[in-house]
């Protein structure tokens, strides 16, 4: 009986450390699997800092073109404002001259129909 014993006494040792074994395997592969995800996260953590610095460079350069179109907009509207304030005081003049070349034109036309018509008079 005591050769039967101790069989079983190696094969009841045997299979905690088997047991164990397994354990410390799957506990091995658990801490690779954390520092794999660690890793992992780490990587997507760099490439979002990136893709927000590109974001960021290309936000400046479009604000900075926007800018640069409201600058060229204020010179055009200034420049048109001077003009319109400039056309305000030329207005009167201008239609005094247009009048005036119409009554010009007028006159002239008058004096070639009495040209025409045979009479000259005046």
């Amino acid at each position: 009986m005591a050769n039967r014993r101790t069989p079983q006494s190696r094969r009841s040792g045997a299979a905690p450390a088997g047991v164990q074994k397994i354990v410390d395997e799957l506990a091995r592969s658990v801490t690779e699997i954390e520092i794999a995800l660690r890793c992992a996260e780490r990587t997507i953590e760099a490439d979002a800092r990136d893709r927000i610095r590109r974001l960021r460079d290309e936000a400046r350069e479009q604000l900075a073109l926007l800018r640069s179109h409201d600058r060229e907009a204020i010179r055009i509207l200034t420049r048109l404002s001077t003009v319109a304030n400039g056309w305000g005081d030329l207005k009167p003049a201008v239609d005094r001259a247009l009048k005036d070349a119409r009554h010009v034109a007028g006159a002239m036309i008058k004096r070639f129909r009495r040209i025409v018509s045979g009479g000259r008079r005046g």
